[in-house]
């Protein structure tokens, strides 16, 4: 077993528990917000962090384990300057996030594992399973590495990247509490979004938390005889029994819930899937993002017309649903969820 196996991830850790852990070692509790405060920052050694005795950096670094990604691929948009990392992990594990620059400020998308074993048809993230979870800190890293990167703020955040949150339910939500609490980045809960493929129990137990984030359904389609062609999770959960999850998140937080809906030629943009869809969330306080599929070579899903979205959009607003079309971002690059660590390993293969 390494030497890191055996040693604890400190970004993964609260100001409380690294107060705790100080004491410990025999220092002095206030350290923590020094330390906590640094670990929000994209330091790569326990030696930059230049306001702690020499004797308590190498006590850190005997004890802790400091996660430091690195950048092994990056791709820049020319159209609109979003930005594809693939980044290599301590164990040499890869995962992906992108930043996106909008009018209202910078949005990174983060992966939560590595892979996923959702097996959704439409999504290159899962071709080649899971194979482990993120720790909190490795999200973090994601968003404090960017920033170094960009040398520019991340405002907002979403939890759409490669990996499903709600499987990796205790990381992400230290995570989500990480990211936005005092003496940190101090990322506002309401600035984050986390999208779930339909992990209904998951959902019910999130509610309890009482989050100020957005909850986004990765619904795609309003049947279960759609739903479960393209996502196997419908058959854990079928659509009734995740709109009963929905309704739950809803009466305990308050929290409108965002459902994103990807446009598939034939197969899930049919005028009846409209009608269907605006059936289902008729009454609900809920927003539908229309997402223009993203192709992936493996599947044969193709996106539908720019028209056919537009018309499934008027059906929905016609029956008093809120619906916008998500704008393509990085069209020239490798933008969507695992297409460029699925090019990076097919490569390493060859």
């Amino acid at each position: 077993m390494s030497e890191n196996k055996l040693k604890t991830e400190i970004k993964c850790l609260s100001i409380e528990e690294l107060k705790v852990a100080l004491q410990e070692m025999g220092e002095k509790p206030f350290r923590a917000g020094q330390i906590f405060q640094w670990l929000h920052t994209p330091v790569t050694s326990f030696d930059e962090m230049t306001n702690l005795s020499k004797p308590l950096r190498a006590k850190l670094e005997e004890r802790f384990l400091l996660t430091v990604p690195i950048c092994i691929r990056k791709q820049v948009s020319q159209v609109d300057g979003t930005r594809k990392y693939l980044w290599q992990l301590h164990d040499g594990d890869c995962v992906e996030s992108v930043l996106m620059k909008y009018e209202h400020g910078n949005t990174v998308c983060v992966s939560t594992q590595v892979g996923c074993r959702m097996g959704c048809k439409f999504c290159a993230s899962g071709l080649f399973g899971l194979k482990r979870h993120l720790s909190a800190g490795e999200i973090l890293d994601e968003v404090l590495f960017i920033q170094k990167d960009c040398g520019e703020p991340v405002h907002n955040i979403v939890l759409m990247g490669t990996g499903e949150p709600l499987d990796n339910y205790d990381n992400v939500l230290k995570f989500l509490h990480l990211v936005s609490c005092a003496g940190g980045i101090q990322i506002g809960q309401r600035h984050i979004s986390l999208s779930t493929s339909g992990l209904a129990d998951k959902i019910e137990l999130l509610a309890q938390e009482k989050l100020q984030i957005t909850l986004s359904i990765s619904l795609h389609a309003p049947d279960d005889e759609s739903r479960s062609s393209i996502m196997p999770v419908d058959k854990r959960y079928p659509v009734a029994r995740l709109m009963q999850a929905c309704n739950h998140y809803f009466d305990t937080t308050g929290r409108r819930i965002s459902y994103e809906y990807m446009m598939a030629r034939g197969k899930t943009d049919r005028p009846w899937q409209a009608e269907r869809l605006a059936a289902l969330l008729r009454g609900r306080p809920a927003h539908v993002n229309l997402i223009p599929l993203n192709p992936v070579k493996e599947s044969p899903l193709q996106p539908s017309s720019r028209e056919t979205v537009h018309k499934f959009q008027q059906i929905l607003e016609r029956n008093g649903i809120t619906a916008t079309v998500r704008r393509k971002l990085g069209p020239d690059i490798d933008a969507a969820c695992g297409q460029l660590r699925r090019r990076t390993l097919e490569e390493g293969e060859r």
